[in-house]
Parts: structure tokens; sequence; C-alpha cells
């Protein structure tokens, strides 16, 4: 996605893009909602279904827990299945698409990151990338874990606490560690 328009940046001046305006008004709107949610007293539990639905333009699927403080920057495109827990301090950061699977369990803390930047310094203010992540039916996502766009994680597996995932997870298996290396320099 262009964050500027094409003509005013020939023009010489920064004008935001169509789209990119339309992603940020609702940026502010979903910060807006989460912030009333996350103070919220815990056990209202009618005003945070008033929320969640505002926040996700539908109701929560049923069995599905979110436990605030909860952080989307976008909201309408975070798709949850039955069963779904989400522990606190989680963020989606969801503009390209999240799917949780029925019976997903997400530890505190864990990030999901569908947008980026291009790597090269002259496009990096210009640009936004991203691409959706999938996580399938009854897959474990440790404490602090980190999900990179792009990614999809197979059924059943399991994600160990502050474990950057920035590749596929086959199903039925278990990853950890950190991701960081370096990958070129410029």
């Amino acid at each position: 996605m262009r964050i500027h328009s094409p003509e005013s940046l020939a023009r010489g001046e920064r004008e935001f893009s169509p789209e990119f305006l339309a992603m940020s008004q609702r940026v502010l709107r979903a910060t807006e909602l989460t912030s009333r949610l996350n103070v919220l007293p815990f056990e209202d539990e009618e005003g945070k279904a008033a929320l969640f639905e505002k926040i996700f333009g539908r109701p929560l699927p049923k069995r599905v827990t979110i436990y605030p403080p909860f952080y989307t920057d976008h909201g309408l495109r975070l798709e949850l299945a039955e069963r779904v827990f989400i522990n606190q301090g989680c963020t989606f950061l969801d503009y390209a698409g999240i799917r949780l699977g029925a019976g997903v369990m997400i530890g505190p803390k864990a990030t999901f990151i569908t947008m980026s930047h291009p790597v090269d310094p002259g496009e990096r203010r210009l640009y936004l990338t991203g691409a959706p992540i999938e996580v399938e039916e009854n897959v474990w996502i440790g404490a602090g874990a980190t999900i990179l766009p792009g990614v999809r994680i197979g059924r059943d597996a399991v994600i160990a606490a502050g474990a950057v995932v920035a590749d596929d997870v086959p199903a039925a298996s278990l990853v950890a560690g950190p991701k960081a290396a370096v990958l070129r320099q410029w």
C-alpha cells in the first residue's frame, strides 16, 4: 500500500493516499475502542461484549475468551473461531488479516503483526507491505511470542514463549527461539 499518493509526491508534497487515510482513520477508531475496553472493570461482561462487537464489527463467537488489556490496530480483519483463548496484553496488528482457528490458546503479551515497511531506506516511508497470518486449530502460542506477516501455523503446533516466528510452522510441531540474524548489509 502506498502511504503517499503518487500525484502529491510528483508535486513535491506528501499527501496521504486514500487507502492509507482510510486505514489510519480505522486505527484511530480501534485505538479509541480498545482504550475504553482496557479500563472497564474485569467483571463487566456486558460492557466488554459490546466493545468487542464494535472492535470486530460482529459479536464474539461462542466460548471465546479475551482477557484485557487487549490491543488491535484494526479489529475488523481479526477472525476468531470458537473456543479461542487470548490472555492479557496481546497485540493484533491485523490490517492484512489474522485468522485464529478453533481451540487456539494464546499466552500473555503475544504479538501478531501483519504489516511492515520495505527494507530499502528509500522506500521505507513510502509504502506499507503486508500478508495475512493463519493459525490453524488447536495451536498453543506461548507468552511473548511474536508472529510476523505471512506466517501459517499448522494444526496442533506449539510456539514456545518468546519465539519469533518468521516462517511457516508445520502441524504438530514445536518451535522455539529468537530468529534475529544478519541477512544482508547495505
